[in-house]
């Protein structure tokens, strides 16, 4: 593998890593539980309380962001949650059945039938609840959440703080593996939420549409370069992912992401990092303070920074 490749794959992540680097036990419930309605967002105080509803599958999203010659390499983390996972969860792959692997591009999406043929497999159905987690700041957890939206399914959510507040409050961890029976999850696509190289081409010349550049300041600006070019794609504003988490990686309050995520909530937003993973974490946000037309660029700067005609603007030094 070439340097070039080495230092494209999966980039966006070790960026947010380097942004990071600068700045009671549950009982049996009843069915009348079972169904109820479910915020985007859970504690792990109502994961406790909620694992034994019959309707709710919980599932470990985790990826691997492991050093290589040139950059960074991602990896399954399957064998995390075989050493230890919150009780009841299954593994939601993102480099297996939850991705195209025969693109070039990372993470490519599957198409919307294959992706809910995988979920069905993991017990995932259309009456199903799900809350999606992970061990890093709930990025991965939040790409999952965002593909179930884009598949038509709105009954997900992701756990605050994600396995490290779940292990930091001492609750449990298991090795058993999930025991699900599997469901049928229908495919009802919402194109919409996600959008490719041309439109973000025209948003550029578009006041209407917002573009959200989610990379830390320094990538953004093109101080660093992760990628094949530096720099930012035109009108893009900087939202760095990692400021939407506070020190112990929950989502800051309401009223912080409000003051941070400014903008008209019923316009088009696109947002971008370098895979449509960090990108997600940040669509999250904006659909729960009010935003109703927002999508993620998925094959964002892995694809738009390899082609020279794609236009990147890079910020002049003070």
């Amino acid at each position: 593998m070439s340097l070039h490749d080495h230092k494209t794959k999966l980039c966006f992540l070790m960026a947010v890593l380097v942004l990071a680097a600068g700045c009671g036990g549950s009982g049996s419930k009843t069915d009348q539980d079972a169904g109820e309605a479910l915020d985007s967002l859970v504690s792990t105080e109502w994961l406790t309380e909620h694992l034994d509803d019959s309707d709710l599958v919980v599932l470990d999203c985790t990826v691997r962001i492991l050093p290589a010659e040139g950059g960074m390499r991602s990896e399954s983390g399957r064998a995390d949650y075989e050493a230890g996972h919150i009780p009841t969860a299954g593994f939601a792959d993102l480099l297996g059945g939850l991705c195209d692997t025969d693109s070039p591009l990372e993470f490519a999406l599957p198409t919307p039938e294959r992706f809910c043929e995988v979920m069905g497999a993991l017990g995932v159905g259309d009456d199903s609840r799900v809350v999606l987690y992970d061990d890093f700041n709930s990025v991965w957890a939040a790409r999952v959440w965002w593909m179930l939206r884009w598949v038509g399914f709105d009954r997900a959510a992701v756990l605050d703080g994600g396995q490290g507040a779940w292990t930091a409050e001492a609750r449990p961890l298991s090795t058993e593996p999930a025991d699900r029976e599997a469901k049928r999850l229908t495919p009802a696509p919402r194109p919409e939420l996600v959008a490719d190289r041309d439109e973000v081409l025209a948003a550029m010349d578009d006041a209407s549409v917002t573009l959200i550049d989610v990379m830390p300041a320094p990538h953004y600006k093109g101080q660093m370069a992760m990628y094949a070019r530096p720099g930012h794609i035109p009108g893009a504003v900087n939202v760095p992912t990692m400021a939407l988490f506070d020190e112990a990686g929950r989502y800051r309050s309401h009223d912080e992401l409000d003051e941070l995520c400014v903008g008209d909530r019923g316009a088009r937003v696109i947002t971008y990092c370098g895979g449509g993973i960090a990108a997600s974490a940040n669509a999250f946000v904006l659909v729960r303070l009010g935003f109703t037309d927002v999508a993620v660029y998925a094959a964002s700067l892995q694809e738009w920074a390899a082609d020279p005609e794609l236009p990147l603007v890079v910020e002049a030094s003070p």
